[in-house]
């Protein structure tokens, strides 16, 4: 009788049918399982690690930094630019592409092609250490950025040559030239730059200066 009169009240109040107040129930467990494994299952931290200085930098191409160091950054583009510069043949330079360079000033510039034409070409870069008055710390400043075209040199048939051809060589003393020309006279050709040494025209370390200028076809 009371439990009766307990129900009723109830039953009225919440005005569920059977079906309803089993799908309340299981909506109500449901929601006590998932606040339980909150507390159930231990929380993750979560932090930031701090980036070590310079990681970025040694894997992606340099970027300017408007707020790095400026000596810094200048050395940083100074390599960038370096590595995209291309070399000038000192066979085909101008005096404009020589002055550009440190070191290098309009007397130098014409120097440099002034013996140029007297070689005919250069053969090597390491030639620009004849070139009058150039000194050694700007020859080592600008020598990397040189190549010379050994193709371009041109040649002295040493067999059909005059005195007046011979002479004009730089590496080629007054003396050697008439005792080559001599040499032709008496014996009709040369062979070979090792022919020179052997009948002591030149010296060997002279042979190794002349050996990309000299000919000895026909």
């Amino acid at each position: 009788m009371l439990m009766s009169s307990f129900k009723e009240p109830l039953k009225n109040w919440f005005g569920y049918s059977r079906r309803e107040r089993r799908a309340t129930f299981i909506l109500l467990i449901m929601l006590l399982a998932i606040g339980g494994l909150r507390f159930a299952l231990p929380e993750k931290e979560i932090t930031i690690e701090e980036i070590p200085p310079g990681t970025l930098e040694s894997s992606i191409d340099f970027i300017p930094d408007k707020q790095a160091n400026p000596v810094i950054q200048k050395q940083k583009v100074s390599r960038v630019i370096q590595r995209t510069r291309t070399l000038i043949d000192l066979n085909t330079c101008d005096s404009i592409s020589l002055e550009a360079l440190p070191g290098i000033g309009p007397v130098l510039s014409a120097r440099i092609i002034k013996y140029r034409k007297l070689l005919s070409g250069y053969a090597s870069v390491g030639q620009l250490k004849e070139v009058y008055g150039l000194p050694e710390e700007t020859f080592n400043l600008i020598s990397g950025r040189f190549f010379a075209d050994s193709l371009a040199v041109r040649k002295i048939n040493i067999n059909n040559s005059d005195f007046k051809g011979l002479i004009r060589m730089p590496y080629f003393e007054r003396f050697e030239v008439v005792a080559i020309l001599k040499y032709l006279e008496l014996n009709g050709r040369l062979n070979s730059i090792n022919d020179m040494i052997d009948n002591k025209l030149i010296t060997s370390d002279k042979a190794v200066k002349l050996k990309p200028y000299l000919e000895f076809g026909e």
